[in-house]
Parts: structure tokens; C-alpha cells; sequence
């Protein structure tokens, strides 16, 4: 509580022209002693982005990823195993692959949007943020950015589809499984299945940046992260 008053009562001294004044197209949020606690966590995100999220962009950032290779949805497991079972296990191995491919083109997209969102960080999001738990930057990134990021990711994702043959292979697949005598026919829609697996991914590995440089001293790499969650140490 006294590390909180003495923030409010920091704030409270500065004047309005200081704290509209920005660094880098963020706020200039100054904790105890003067750090820039909006600097710092920028720049923990931004590491979260260059270090992690871009991964996810390669080839095979996903696919090769366990952390966040997508899988099927419930729906078109039986399908991958029925498939399995008349011999086809390459075409259902290929399904399974332009799915995370398409993936790996929608998070190109991530990067102004999150920029954004870091850009309108208040002190208070700040301030709350870093003396919150171990993923509660990902968690602020998450609810300021999830609607943007779906309305991106879901036309790069269906233009992607065609693009790497996922529409042409998984009609092949819907069109195999559905034709075995006595199944259940789908019509799944994969378009925002991906869509939602592509956020998941993302926000997955924001969340491994953030919690490397809460836990992890070697991690803040920079004197102003390492006054900034030296602060948080201390809470």
C-alpha cells in the first residue's frame, strides 16, 4: 500500500503537459525514483514480439512448435482417423500441416496492432500491470487487442488457405471422410477454428517472454527493465 501511495502521490506532482509528453509513442510513466515504468514494459512486450512472436511466422513456426502447433478440432478427429484407417495418412498428415501454415501468414499481422496497444498503455494499466501476476501484460495485450487481431487474422487466414492448397486438400479430406459409408458428415468451418488457434499461439508466447523476464534476473537485458521488475521484486 505505501509503494502505491508513493506512485499516486508521484503522479500527482507531475503536471499535465509532463504526463502527455511521450517516449517512443508511449506515455512517459514514471514510478518510485523516476523509472518509466510504461518504457520498461514496452520494452518487455517488444521482446516478447521479436524474441517469440515472430517465431511463429517461419515455416513450420507453428508446425514444429508444441507449444502451439494447432491440432484438430474435435470434430475432424474422426475424420483424421477414419482416413488413417482406408490408408490415407499422408493426405490427413497434409491437412493437418496447411492448417498450421496458414497460421504461420496471419501473425504478420499481429505486429502494428500490438504496437498499438502498447502505445494507449495509461499509467494505471502500467502500474497495475507490472505488480500483477506473471502474465499480466499478455492479459492486457489479450483484452485490448483480441477483436483487431481476429478481424486480421480472418481474411489472411482464408486467403491463405488458398494460397498454401488448404481449401483444394481439405475439401479432398471433407470429401473422402464424408463418403465412407455410414459416418456422420461435417462441414466444419476451419476458417475461424484457425483463426482463434492463431491468437491462442500468440498470445502463448507473449506469455513465455513476460514470465522469462518476471522470473528470470538474466532475462532483463536492459538497466531499464531491470529497474522496472526490480520494483516489482520488491512488491
Amino acid at each position: 500500500m505505501k509503494k502505491i501511495l508513493i506512485l499516486v502521490a508521484a503522479v500527482s506532482l507531475s503536471s499535465c503537459a509532463e504526463m502527455q509528453q511521450v517516449l517512443n509513442q508511449l506515455p512517459q510513466t514514471q514510478g518510485i525514483g523516476g523509472v518509466d515504468i510504461a518504457g520498461g514494459l514496452k520494452e518487455a512486450l517488444n521482446n516478447g514480439i521479436s524474441k517469440q512472436v515472430t517465431k511463429l511466422t517461419a515455416t513450420d513456426g507453428f508446425y514444429r512448435n508444441e507449444a502451439v502447433k494447432i491440432l484438430l478440432p474435435e470434430e475432424l478427429r474422426k475424420v483424421d482417423a477414419g482416413l488413417r484407417k482406408i490408408g490415407l495418412s499422408s493426405l490427413a498428415d497434409e491437412g493437418l500441416k496447411v492448417l498450421n501454415r496458414a497460421a504461420e501468414d496471419a501473425v504478420k499481422e499481429a505486429t502494428p496492432i500490438f504496437v498499438d496497444a502498447v502505445r494507449n498503455m495509461t499509467f494505471m494499466d502500467a502500474k497495475s500491470i507490472l505488480m500483477g501476476n506473471e502474465s499480466s501484460a499478455t492479459t492486457y495485450l489479450q483484452n485490448s487487442t483480441s477483436t483487431a487481431l481476429y478481424g486480421k487474422f480472418n481474411p489472411v487466414i482464408k486467403n491463405s488457405f488458398t494460397k498454401v492448397g488448404a481449401d483444394k486438400v481439405w475439401s479432398n479430406i471433407i470429401t473422402k471422410y464424408n463418403s465412407i459409408p455410414l459416418v456422420n458428415k461435417v462441414n466444419p468451418d476451419l476458417t475461424d477454428y484457425v483463426t482463434n488457434q492463431a491468437m491462442n499461439g500468440v498470445f502463448k508466447m507473449v506469455a513465455v517472454e513476460e514470465k522469462n523476464i518476471r522470473t528470470n534476473l538474466s532475462s532483463r537485458t536492459s538497466v531499464l527493465l531491470q529497474k522496472v521488475f526490480a520494483m516489482q521484486d520488491k512488491n
